[in-house]
């Protein structure tokens, strides 16, 4: 196994400068400038598919490339990567660790399964939940990292005094496969709450001049999310690895001993939940706040980063010199994933200085004749299922402008494409390399990959039926 992915690697290093080198050779007049920045993308696609480089430091090859190449001055290239998305992403990163380092996170999430009940399905939905709503706002792996453990301790229950029987293996089964496509699911839900959402959100930004607002995209994410939860629920607890358990003894009794773990509330939770509260106020409700103050004070940018740096300067105890987050706790702020979110963009807005999205359009609107119903189901097929061997954000960061050139050839509105794609980069539930939550409870052991693979193509199909759904009818009410 390591062989081959060390070949694969070896190739793709040498693959992707190869590539680079040939299509330049053969670029001429008057398309030169299309061909410049084709040649860096093929570069660029071969390495994120490969993983030769890091897939931050492939993202940084547009900052070096582009004005070597002549598309861009140095001046111009290097501002995608301080895009207000980019800090719109970061401030929402550090609101997360706040909720993450004071431990309010699990907090939440050992209520909320304790209000669900103890019964088999009970302690399924209330998993789901909480992964779901804590996805929104933290990383999934964080989330599925955290939920794991929790959902250990219960199935241990189970196999204290014998082995398990059929139903309790599928009780087991479902709630692992439960945690990790609740953590999948619920980062689509807010702006922030997935990676593809951010990169989305940049590039409507820069490629169409639309501003994607936090409390605009919730109209859309949370119906969307809570529609594929409920599916994927009823799918886990009713079709396929239905139980039957009444009660699981002493699981209530768990939840309790671990909530009394916690203690009661400290004096850093009450200030994070004020913190956290107060931005997700000012996301919501930034139109009536703007209004009020009579200028257009508050972005969603300003707001995140208002809430980071809320995190950095609210004091536990002014005499010990003790505050919610020191800048040590950065360390585990993911850098990469901002600078992918840079690279992106900046290769996007090469592909639109150069006429590549132009011309995506032009070949299609020349050549297409499909609706919008086989469009939005194609797209969002295509996605649903490469992103089952693909990063979701690179899969974003190079499909999404090619959608939005098809859109615009067949001058149809690009969000009916963009958003039905960009929530379906994040259900991915066949394979365990599909996401980091998918790989998690796989390592449980409770988990076999035909099992995961049965539950996955259904929730795919499904998903790509109530996202087609989605960009028919809510999208179009939306916007």
């Amino acid at each position: 196994m390591n062989s081959k992915i060390s070949l694969t690697r070896i190739i793709g290093f040498a693959l992707g400068p190869l590539l680079f080198t040939l299509v330049l050779l053969f670029s001429e007049p008057p398309n030169e400038e299309i061909w410049k920045v084709l040649a860096l993308a093929l570069w660029m696609i071969t390495w994120w598919i490969t993983e030769a480089a890091p897939i931050p430091v492939t993202a940084l090859l547009p900052l070096v490339l582009l004005p070597y190449l002549g598309i861009f001055t140095v001046a111009e290239s290097t501002a995608p990567y301080a895009s207000p998305i980019i800090f719109l992403f970061m401030g929402g990163f550090m609101i997360a660790l706040g909720l993450e380092k004071h431990n309010l996170h699990q907090r939440i999430a050992l209520n909320l399964i304790r209000i669900t009940g103890t019964s088999g399905n009970g302690i399924i939905l209330g998993f789901m939940l909480a992964t779901a709503l804590l996805s929104m706002w933290i990383s999934n792996t964080a989330t599925a990292v955290m939920m794991l453990p929790i959902a250990t301790s219960v199935v241990r229950l189970l196999m204290k005094e014998h082995d398990m029987n059929g139903s309790e293996k599928r009780f087991a089964l479902g709630l692992m496969l439960s945690i990790a496509y609740a953590a999948n699911i619920g980062g689509t839900m807010t702006i922030i709450g997935t990676p593809p959402n951010v990169v989305m959100t940049g590039y409507l930004k820069e490629l169409v001049d639309f501003e994607m607002a936090f409390s605009r995209w919730l109209i859309i994410g949370i119906p969307a999310g809570v529609i594929i939860l409920s599916a994927t629920y009823f799918l886990i607890t009713r079709v396929l690895f239905a139980n039957g358990i009444r009660e699981i003894e002493g699981s209530g009794a768990l939840i309790h001993k671990k909530l009394e773990s916690l203690g009661s509330i400290s004096r850093e939770e009450k200030l994070v939940t004020a913190v956290f509260t107060l931005t997700a106020a000012c996301w919501v409700f930034k139109p009536q706040v703007n209004a009020l103050l009579g200028a257009p004070f508050l972005s969603d940018a300003t707001t995140a980063m208002a809430g980071g740096i809320l995190m950095f300067i609210t004091p536990v105890s002014f005499n010990k010199n003790r505050f919610l987050m020191n800048w040590e706790d950065t360390t585990r702020l993911p850098w990469g994933i901002l600078i992918l979110f840079g690279g992106g963009m900046c290769l996007a807005k090469g592909m639109e200085r150069s006429g590549i999205i132009e011309a995506i359009g032009v070949f299609v609107s020349e050549r297409s004749d499909l609706g919008l119903l086989s469009l939005i189901a194609i797209v969002t097929a295509v996605v649903v299922f490469m992103t089952e061997l693909m990063s979701n954000v690179a899969l974003v960061t190079i499909f999404i402008p090619v959608i939005i050139g098809v859109a615009n050839g067949l001058d149809i509105n690009p969000l009916y494409l963009v958003i039905p794609s960009t929530i379906a980069s994040s259900c991915a539930f066949m394979m365990p390399i599909s996401t980091p939550p998918n790989a998690i409870v796989f390592a449980s052991g409770h988990i076999r990959i035909k099992d995961m693979m049965r539950a996955g193509i259904l929730l795919n199909v499904l998903s790509v039926l109530i996202l087609v759904i989605i960009g028919m009818v809510l999208v179009p009410l939306v916007f």
